[in-house]
């Protein structure tokens, strides 16, 4: 039999003809269901590969008939996003950006969505501002920001959340901001207390949702919701708002407009002493920021536990791994073990089961080890290492390894 492509006629004329009931149906484009909501064809659509080996079209973007090329643009390319800009703003929404290893975190970025819609929803120019203290390792160009105002000095680093509060309050004698959004976690929620002494505000915290002419708040160890009108300064929690996704945001620094004569702060009364070391192994797993995890691909236990140590992170596993006896019930990780939200989870030797997935939905940054470049860790993860968890954790040890004497040798 021919190996030819044949031409359908009927295929392409319904192909062609965008009101035919089965338009969005054949060519993978979402339709619109009886209550109006967009639909999309669920079943997977095939197309020929290079090799003639039928390949699953993840995208639908080879249609039905499975012989369509493939757009050239490739899947690797991410789309650039239009600039939301604002030239002249009359007002402005602070923020004060909570960092964590130089990076905002997620629930910083929650915040930053909250701010962006109620910028949005006013009449006249207004823009979010960016309060930082401390050194950015990333381009925050699509967390949110319309205008950074980043101050750095000794005078500021470290936990000094009076240099802070004073900060915050020259910005507000010089800007008069209409809000004061912060997260309520961390340092954050502490310099939002401190801010609302400073500037004589009774501060809004535990604020979850925030409504036309009130908002709400959890109250009660988070069993009970109150409803109060709004407030200048407000705490907020995780999941507030979605974080911004659909514009990349100028993030220009504020002195391009206005200077303004920030004095240094005064004199604190406390004392920082420098970050306390922690043992990886020690943390609950739930509130570990750096997380090695290890599933039924890892043969060599002994040099996993070494990996983790030596790169100081929690050891964590998958269900298979706790039920052979590898590793305690108290580090399964997934729905039925425990929830994580690490900023940054390595699953070696992980396939990715439904309930594992579940398990680490609000990590920030996933990394998958396996041989399988087809599974579904793989596909969750932000980057992936494919090859023998071994070798590679191997390489991995001997690159920390090379770092922490060249880091020496540079003190020395």
């Amino acid at each position: 039999m021919s190996e030819l492509n044949r031409c359908d006629p009927r295929l392409n004329w319904i192909l062609r003809n965008r009101l035919h009931p089965q338009h969005g149906e054949q060519s993978g484009e979402p339709t619109r269901g009886p209550t109006g909501l967009l639909r999309k064809n669920p079943r997977p659509q095939w197309q020929m590969g290079p090799s003639g080996l039928r390949r699953l079209d993840r995208l639908n973007m080879g249609g039905a008939a499975g012989v369509t090329q493939m757009n050239s643009k490739k899947r690797y390319e991410q789309p650039v996003l239009p600039l939301h800009q604002v030239v002249e703003p009359q007002a402005y929404i602070a923020v004060w950006l909570q960092i964590s290893g130089g990076r905002i975190t997620s629930h910083c970025k929650d915040v930053l969505g909250q701010a962006q819609q109620l910028a949005v929803a006013r009449e006249q120019p207004t823009a979010v501002l960016g309060v930082l203290c401390g050194e950015l390792k990333e381009s925050i160009e699509g967390a949110g920001v319309d205008r950074l105002l980043q101050v750095q000095g000794p005078e500021y680093d470290g936990y000094q959340p009076e240099a802070w509060s004073q900060l915050c309050a020259q910005v507000d004698a010089a800007l008069k901001p209409l809000y004061w959004l912060l997260a309520d976690s961390g340092e954050s929620a502490e310099l939002g207390r401190r801010l609302g002494v400073a500037l004589g505000e009774r501060p809004a915290t535990g604020v979850w949702k925030l409504e036309a002419d009130s908002l709400l708040a959890r109250n009660g160890a988070g069993n009970r919701d109150i409803s109060r009108p709004w407030s200048r300064i407000m705490l907020l929690l995780e999941e507030c708002a979605l974080p911004c996704g659909e514009y990349r945001y100028q993030a220009s620094p504020l002195e391009q407009e206005q200077q303004l004569a920030l004095s240094a702060p005064t004199g604190s009364r406390l004392d920082d002493l420098g970050r306390v070391a922690v043992d990886p192994a020690e943390i609950p797993m739930a509130e570990s920021e750096f997380i090695l995890s290890a599933g039924n691909g890892i043969h060599d236990w002994e040099q996993f536990h070494q990996a983790a140590a030596l790169l100081g992170a929690s050891e964590g596993a998958s269900r298979v791994a706790v039920d052979d006896g590898f590793m305690p019930r108290s580090r399964q990780v997934g729905a039925t073990g425990t929830w994580v939200s690490a900023r940054v989870y390595i699953a070696v030797g992980i396939s990715g089961a439904v309930q594992h997935l579940q398990g680490i939905g609000k990590c920030e940054k996933v990394v998958a080890i396996n041989k399988d470049a087809d599974c579904d860790m793989v596909k969750r993860a932000s980057l992936a290492a494919i090859g023998d968890s071994s070798e590679i954790l191997s390489a991995l040890m001997k690159l920390v390894e090379a770092q922490s004497r060249q880091e020496v040798s540079d003190a020395a």
